[in-house]
């Protein structure tokens, strides 16, 4: 049986179980699979619990017929006897089905967010760009609940067709018309309530995709509060949020209209089930066919009879459901990642000159290289190219939502029409992986080297960073590894001594999600700790300190290159507080390297230097090249 948490190994082990994306059945049919043993255990105790209720309206029978009717106490007592050890061998398989399948449940639902997870390292930055997040997100949460409901209705769904079966069995064996009457009910219900579906799953789908871009707009807004708050901006802001919750509330309601007509039908059906099933009863007794105890054999079972069918009725909702969510967690794992695994791959040697074939940089092992560009965009660019990282593309990202006036066919044609548009992207991404990268070190291209190995190697920390809720010590150090001496350095190194003193319980104080309780230049400090704390063979920072001021500025420039003595670092930056302390600088013009060598140097011989780093471009260089600083 599969413990609870769920393993999953998808996606980011070689040769582990991917799911099956080809359609939404298929990726349902792979989420019971995945549930092992345990979905066949719970089939098991389900259908024990099923049998205490099979087996007592017949009992009830037999105690009226050959005790009460019969006139035997005796036989009463022990018909009352054995009908009270059946219930309680109900209750107690009862609460072993329950418990058997709530564990369904959260392996379903927990497993899809563990799935999502390993699929967003598996992709990385590429991720945002092919989905919006809402619907990523809406897959992790929503998505992963309706697939762990249908574990739990498909179980008891199957469990009560069995005893469904059974208990027609048994009246059929007793009365003919009355057991024509239990097995023709379902199946009426069935097709009476199928028309309903289609336009049930229409807006359940519709709902579902309003609700998604509701989650995209709560991430952006969340995001962005601060600069919104900058401009003025909330107003406006949360009254489109405020616009597409009701709209979301509007399709929910049109779905639930469906829904409620379903279960209309089945309470309808069920009701007209147990009248019909007694007035045909109370008949057969008028006509001695049937004995008083088997009439109230089979009202019981009339009664009975009312859980399994609108236990059907609850599993197509819910089926419905799961297909609507399936077919979104399939634009989400079908993706396939751009970069390929090299066939004999090579090993990366850090302390090894690195060459960028684009701009013709070349930057020296174990010294701090910094570059500058007029266009902040193609450092960055530099940057993304020296980790590793593809490049964005403008209007790259597809989602797999559709309007909402499309049905039908049109609808098909459409959300083939984007599955075709993502796979295209994900194509031109891989046949960009096969190339040569276009970055070298020590003549050996980055595409020969297995990305794991980049990752462990380079690190790349740029202007978009993530904080993460929990603990200073956690958010510096999140594997674990660093001595409070190493973390206390890169604090020092960081100039972050005020985020530790704004936090009650230094190391152990608690940061709140995306780091919104710290200021800008706090939040940068942080980061910039805690890519220092990560001490990379090669390090590559855009823009670390463009949010702080001068005199803090000026000491992290003082303590950078103390820090990373000896170790490869590249900083993006137009800072001369920073400049005046690299080892050598890199001027980009146009996205190449045109000029190269000290700060002092390039500010008195470069006038497309000077335009960059001198502000308006008529500075006095040489109190530039000597800034005052603070350096303690």
């Amino acid at each position: 049986m599969r413990d609870f948490p769920p393993e999953t190994r998808a996606y980011t082990d070689r040769g582990a179980d991917a799911p099956d994306t080809r359609s939404p059945r298929a990726f349902l049919w792979w989420m019971v699979r995945q549930n092992g043993g345990l979905f066949w255990v719970g089939l098991l105790v389900a259908l024990i619990w099923m049998v205490p209720q099979t087996v007592g309206p017949w009992m009830v029978g037999r105690a009226i017929d050959t005790g009460i009717v019969a006139g035997d106490s005796a036989a009463t007592t022990r018909w009352v006897l054995a009908l009270a050890a059946v219930t309680v061998f109900g209750a107690a398989s009862g609460i072993a089905f329950h418990t058997v399948i709530v564990r369904e449940w959260l392996i379903a639902l927990y497993g899809t967010t563990k799935l999502v997870t390993r699929k967003a390292l598996q992709l990385g930055h590429v991720l945002t760009r092919r989905t919006p997040t809402g619907e990523v997100l809406s897959v992790s949460g929503s998505d992963g609940d309706q697939f762990g409901a249908l574990m739990e209705i498909t179980t008891r769904a199957l469990s009560q067709l069995a005893a469904y079966l059974v208990v027609a069995a048994i009246v059929l064996s007793t009365s003919v018309r009355m057991g024509v009457l239990v097995l023709v009910s379902a199946p009426l219900l069935v097709l009476l309530g199928t028309p309903l579906l289609r336009p049930m799953q229409r807006w359940q789908g519709v709902e579902r995709s309003r609700n998604s871009e509701l989650t995209s707009m709560a991430t952006d807004i969340v995001g962005g509060l601060r600069i919104l708050r900058g401009i003025g901006g909330e107003e406006t802001f949360g009254g489109n949020y405020a616009a597409q919750s009701q709209r979301v509330r509007q399709s929910g309601v049109s779905a639930g209209r469906w829904l409620a007509a379903v279960e209309s039908v089945g309470v309808l059906l069920s009701g007209g089930f147990v009248v019909a099933l007694m007035w045909l009863g109370t008949r057969e007794v008028a006509q001695g066919r049937l004995s008083v105890g088997q009439l109230v054999s089979f009202l019981g079972y009339g009664l009975f009879l009312i859980q399994p069918m609108r236990t059907f009725v609850e599993f197509a909702q819910k089926w419905t459901r799961s297909v609507v969510s399936a077919r979104k967690a399939i634009a989400v794992f079908s993706q396939r990642p751009p970069w390929v695994h090299p066939d004999e791959p090579a090993t990366l040697d850090t302390a090894a000159v690195i060459v960028d074939a684009e701009s013709g940089a070349s930057i020296r092992p174990g010294v701090l290289t910094m570059v500058v560009s007029a266009v902040p965009d193609d450092s960055a660019a530099l940057a993304d190219r020296l980790g590793r990282y593809l490049p964005s593309e403008e209007g790259a990202l597809v989602s797999d939502e559709i309007p909402e006036d499309l049905k039908g066919r049109a609808a098909r044609r459409e959300r083939s029409a984007r599955a075709l548009a993502r796979e295209e992207q994900a194509r031109r991404d891989e046949e960009r992986a096969r190339q040569p990268w276009g970055v070298t070190v020590g003549g050996v291209d980055l595409s020969r080297v297995e990305l794991e190995d980049v990752r462990r190697h380079i690190l790349v920390s740029d202007t978009s960073p993530q904080v993460f809720a929990g603990t200073l010590r956690s958010a510096v150090d999140p594997l674990g590894r660093l001595t409070r001496e190493q973390a206390e350095r890169a604090l020092h190194t960081a100039a972050a001594d005020d985020v530790f003193d704004a936090l009650p319980g230094g190391w152990q104080g608690e940061l709140e999600e995306r780091g919104r309780g710290l200021s800008g230049g706090q939040r940068q400090r942080l980061v910039l700790m805690r890519a220092l704390a990560a001490d990379s063979d090669i390090l590559v920072l855009v823009e670390p300190t463009s949010a702080v001021d001068a005199h803090t500025e000026a000491r992290i420039a003082a303590r950078l290159g103390e820090h990373r003595s000896g170790r490869t670092t590249v900083v993006m930056t137009a800072s001369p507080l920073l400049l005046h302390h690299a080892d050598e600088v890199i001027l980009l013009e146009s996205g190449v390297a045109s000029a190269r060598g000290r700060h002092a140097d390039l500010l008195r011989d470069s006038a497309a230097y000077r335009s960059v780093v001198v502000r308006g471009g008529d500075a006095d260089p040489s109190a530039l090249s000597h800034p005052s600083e603070e350096s303690s």
